[in-house]
C-alpha cells in the first residue's frame, strides 16, 4: 500500500468542501487538481485545501496521473461525466445518485466493466461506526430475525435555505432521488438486497417560492423566484427484502414539523428485540438496542471507528484499487438504490409491485481493528 492514489474532482460546488476536508486524513489518497465548469470556483477551492492545481474539466481526463474522478457535478452531470472519465480509463466515484435514472446508471456500469474501471458512489454514511454498528446487533442476532422496519425523512423542502434550490424540483430531484439515497444505502446495508416494492408517488405543493436570504439577513439572489414542481414531492413505499423483512419508508419535501426522532430516524424490529439506527445522514449518531425481557432501551456501544466523513467512500476505492478488492460505497450498491428509487415512481404510476433487476450483495463490514483512516491492512 505504498503508492497514493491521485484524485482529480469534478465539479466545486457546496458539496466539495465536506469531501475535500475529510480527504486529507486518508493516506492512501492524493486530491493532485480539481475543475469546475466556473474556473475561479475551481481555484478558489484549490487556494482553500492546498490542491496543487485548478485546471479545466478536459484536463482532468487526459491527466494520466489521475486515476480516479471525483464526482460531485449536479445530477444530471453525473452520467455524462462518469462516461468521459471511463472512457479515458478512470475509475470514477460520485456524488449520489448514481444517474437519474436506471437505463443511464446500467449504461454506466456496463462501459466501466467493458473498460475494467470501478464505479463508487456515494453515500457512504453507512461506513461509519453509527450504521457498522447497528448492523454487527443484526448480523449477531441481537434482534432475532429482522421482522419490520419503518424509514423516514420529512421536510418542508430546500428553497428556504439554498441559495438554488431549482435541482431539488426537477427530474432527478424530489425527496427519494435527494434524501432516498441515504437510507435505502443504509437499509441495504443492514438488510441485504430488495426482492420487492410499490410506491405512491404525489406531488402535494406544485410551485416553490425561493425565501433564501444572504449572510446579512437580506434577499438571496433568487429570492421570489418561482420554481415549479416537475417531480413527486411526497413519496411512500412498502419494501420487502429477501430475507423476508418488510416495512415502510417515507421520504418528503411538503410536511412540517415531522414528529419523528431526526437522531434514530429507522427503526428495525426483530423477532428478540427492536433497534433504533442513528441518521444514516451522518456517521457516528447512536444506536439503541431492546430486547426480549429489557424494561428499557440502552446504547450500543460504537464498535468501529468515529471521526470518519464524506471521503471514506472515495477512500475506500482507492484502497480498493491496489488491494484489488471489491469497493463497499459500489456502483451495484448504488445501482439498487437506484433500481429502488425509481421503481417507487413506476410503482406509483403502474399501480403494480416493481421487482427489482439486479442481483445484489451487502458489502464486507468495516474493520474494527485498524485506526483512523487505515482502511486496509
Amino acid at each position: 500500500m505504498n503508492e497514493k492514489v491521485k484524485v482529480g474532482v469534478v465539479g466545486c460546488g457546496a458539496i466539495s468542501g465536506a469531501y475535500l476536508g475529510m480527504a486529507k486524513n486518508f493516506p492512501q489518497v492524493e486530491i493532485a487538481a480539481c475543475a469546475d465548469l466556473d474556473f475561479e470556483r475551481a481555484k478558489a477551492k484549490a487556494s482553500e485545501f492546498n490542491i496543487p492545481k485548478a485546471v479545466s474539466v478536459d484536463e482532468i481526463f487526459s491527466d494520466p496521473s489521475i486515476e480516479i474522478v471525483l464526482n460531485l457535478t449536479v445530477p444530471k452531470a453525473h452520467v455524462p461525466i462518469a462516461l468521459r472519465a471511463i472512457e479515458a480509463g478512470k475509475h470514477t466515484y460520485a456524488e449520489k445518485p448514481l444517474a437519474i435514472d436506471r437505463a443511464d446508471g446500467r449504461k454506466m456500469l456496463d462501459a466501466a466493466k467493458a473498460r475494467g474501471v470501478m464505479v463508487g458512489c456515494a453515500p457512504d454514511t453507512f461506513l461509519g461506526a453509527g450504521i457498522q454498528t447497528a448492523r454487527k446487533c443484526i448480523d449477531d442476532g441481537e434482534i432475532g430475525k429482522p421482522v419490520a422496519f419503518t424509514s423516514l425523512w420529512l421536510s418542508r423542502g430546500h428553497e428556504s435555505w439554498h441559495p438554488s434550490p431549482e435541482f431539488y424540483y426537477e427530474v432527478g430531484g424530489g425527496p427519494m432521488f435527494d434524501m432516498g439515497p441515504y437510507y435505502l444505502t443504509a437499509l441495504l446495508n443492514l438488510l441485504g438486497p430488495i426482492h420487492r416494492l410499490a410506491g405512491s408517488a404525489t406531488v402535494q405543493i406544485p410551485e416553490r417560492t425561493i425565501t433564501h436570504k444572504n449572510k446579512e439577513g437580506g434577499p438571496g439572489p433568487k429570492f421570489g423566484k418561482k420554481v415549479p414542481v416537475e417531480t413527486p414531492d411526497h413519496i411512500s413505499g412498502i419494501i420487502e427484502f429477501a430475507n423476508g423483512c418488510s416495512g415502510c419508508i417515507m421520504t418528503s419535501f411538503a410536511t412540517m414539523f415531522s414528529g419523528h426522532d431526526n437522531k434514530q430516524p429507522i427503526t428495525i424490529y426483530g423477532t428478540e428485540g427492536t433497534l433504533r439506527v442513528p441518521d444514516p445522514n451522518g456517521f457516528d449518531g447512536p444506536v439503541s438496542l431492546r430486547k426480549t425481557g429489557e424494561s428499557e432501551w440502552r446504547e450500543v456501544p460504537h464498535a468501529f471507528v468515529k471521526g470518519y466523513g464524506r471521503s471514506v467512500g472515495l477512500a475506500d476505492m482507492a484502497y480498493a484499487i491496489r488491494s484489488r478488492r471489491p469497493v463497499r460505497a459500489s456502483g451495484a450498491l448504488a445501482f439498487a438504490v437506484l433500481d429502488a428509487m425509481q421503481g417507487f415512481l413506476d410503482s406509483s404510476k403502474s399501480g403494480q409491485y416493481h421487482k427489482m433487476t439486479a442481483p445484489f450483495e451487502r458489502p464486507a463490514p468495516m474493520p474494527a481493528h485498524l485506526p483512523f483512516g487505515m482502511l486496509d491492512e
